[in-house]
């Protein structure tokens, strides 16, 4: 059996080489960044689609309109949908977009 100290040693270096590596995950810079939840974009999403509401399917759904969604590195349209809010009370808020400081913002939008 091996003494307390080298357990405790071997113990500390896996530990200490998990939590480096934990740090170390690198990609190529891609044409967007994602920090606190906002995603810089490459660029402004195009001109919104035009879409038809078509009948709901039953009380209690909500419309969630088409929108430009980004995905990853480029713009995704999502079309729209009738869904059923996931608890009382919930309202959908859509994505939204923005320019700040010269750089170009998507925020995804969800259930609040």
């Amino acid at each position: 059996m091996k003494p307390l100290s080298q357990i405790k040693a071997t113990l500390w270096i896996i530990v200490s080489l998990l939590l480096a590596g934990a740090g170390c995950y690198s990609t190529a810079p891609g044409p967007y960044t994602a920090v606190n939840g906002e995603v810089v974009v490459s660029g402004p999403p195009p001109p919104p689609l035009q879409e038809a509401v078509v009948a709901s399917p039953g009380p209690g759904y909500v419309w969630i309109g088409g929108s430009w969604g980004w995905g990853g590195n480029r713009w995704n349209w999502e079309r729209g949908h009738w869904a059923k809010p996931p608890h009382p009370g919930a309202t959908w808020a859509p994505h939204r977009y923005y320019n700040r400081d010269g750089r170009h913002v998507w925020v995804r939008g969800g259930w609040r």
